[in-house]
């Protein structure tokens, strides 16, 4: 008999999955790992949700293990940044590359890119990064207009794109100051052979039911849509792969408000830290990921859609409730954190609020200051 749960249940467990309040990881890879796919569109914020769930210092700290082959930033799973274990790479790319792929072919043909112009791509990109090179963006799009290829915004774009999605190039070093530029290197060069790679070609369906359990080994409890938009893999590929993974004991499901929710019953369930307050970034896995099951929010009509999308920032949890969102502004040697609440704080909140504006300032390395404006209306 399927066990039901209520939303406080769901939300202990998945934190400490997710070792927000669980025991922390050692490195940042090894969150990378745990999660299999972190979204990175801010990526210094990405770091910072890596930082809270492991015991790395400081953000330079995590910013040194791509640079050494852990982990890299890529486009992957879907049309946008993620950091993914260089182990992960490939066989994760040939799984969903496809169906990413497909999903963007009415834009290539907008933008007057077809199979020669991406063949010429890639072709221009293997000169370009061969013997370990590492280019930024800006550089790579001077030598495509030098070549007479596209190399206009979007077109330069998802010309690289398409070369991450098909495995031929990933994130490289960090370059500029502070390791603000993203770099692009050779996969073939910087990635390692594993033996997972060719899995996907091997035995599709065992590849789906490896990537499901990984989801659900850190993301879980999760049901099954939030599975196929994290993963873009459709709901008749999901749906076996979870019945087949609980049925051999790997899965345990548990039912909500009627509706099912799956995790991988040897991740650990224990809170052993509550931070109080949380800072996650828009894009932190524990925000992005869930959207039935996510954070009770505390002011739930207020539409904010617009706030988030614009805030260099994310959510305020605290005690497990969504009470708003927070900016970040570094100015010198200084981060300036303004919290925007939508319900009332008190001395308490206000004060874990100032231990996590502390802790983000120790992890950026800099002294840190929080501003709480007056209560959304």
């Amino acid at each position: 008999m399927t066990a039901r749960v209520d939303h406080a249940w769901v939300l202990r467990r998945r934190l400490a999955t997710q070792r927000l309040t669980g025991v922390p990881m050692p490195r940042a890879v090894d969150t990378v790992r745990l999660l299999t796919c972190v979204q990175s569109q801010d990526a210094p914020l990405a770091h910072l949700s890596l930082g809270l769930r492991t015991r790395t210092p400081t953000y330079a700290a995590g910013l040194a293990e791509p640079a050494i082959g852990a982990f890299t930033r890529t486009h992957i799973l879907r049309p946008t940044w993620h950091f993914v274990a260089a182990e992960d790479l490939r066989w994760i790319q040939a799984l969903t590359g496809p169906k990413v792929l497909s999903g963007l072919a009415g834009r290539h043909r907008g933008l007057g890119l077809d199979g020669s112009a991406f063949t010429r791509a890639q072709a221009v990109l293997e000169e370009l990064l061969a013997g370990g090179r590492a280019l930024t963006r800006s550089a790579l799009t001077t030598e495509f207009a030098a070549r007479g290829l596209p190399a206009h915004g979007e077109q330069m774009a998802h010309q690289l794109m398409q070369a991450e999605i098909t495995a031929l190039i990933c994130g490289g070093p960090p370059a500029g100051e502070a390791g603000s530029e993203h770099t692009y290197v050779l996969a073939g060069e910087a990635i390692p052979p594993s033996p997972d790679d060719d899995l996907p070609g091997r035995d599709q369906e065992e590849a789906v039911r490896h990537l499901v359990l990984r989801f659900m080994a850190g993301h879980g409890p999760a049901d099954d849509r939030d599975l196929t938009r994290w993963s873009t893999l459709t709901l008749g590929q999901v749906r076996p792969a979870l019945a087949d993974l609980e049925s051999a004991g790997q899965l345990t499901r548990v039912e909500l408000d009627g509706a099912p929710l799956w995790y991988d019953p040897s991740a650990p369930a224990r809170t052993s830290r509550c931070p109080g307050a949380l800072l996650l970034s828009t894009f932190d896995e524990a925000t992005l990921t869930y959207a039935r099951t996510g954070f009770p929010q505390s002011a739930k009509h207020l539409d904010r859609t617009r706030l988030v999308s614009q805030s260099g920032g994310g959510t305020v949890v605290i005690d497990g409730m969504d009470v708003g969102l927070w900016t970040r502004a570094i100015r010198g040697g200084r981060v300036e954190v303004r919290i925007r609440p939508e319900a009332a704080l008190g001395a308490a909140e206000v004060e874990m609020l100032e231990d996590a504006t502390a802790r983000l300032g120790r992890f950026l390395e800099r002294d840190a200051s929080l501003t709480i404006d007056p209560v959304a209306a």
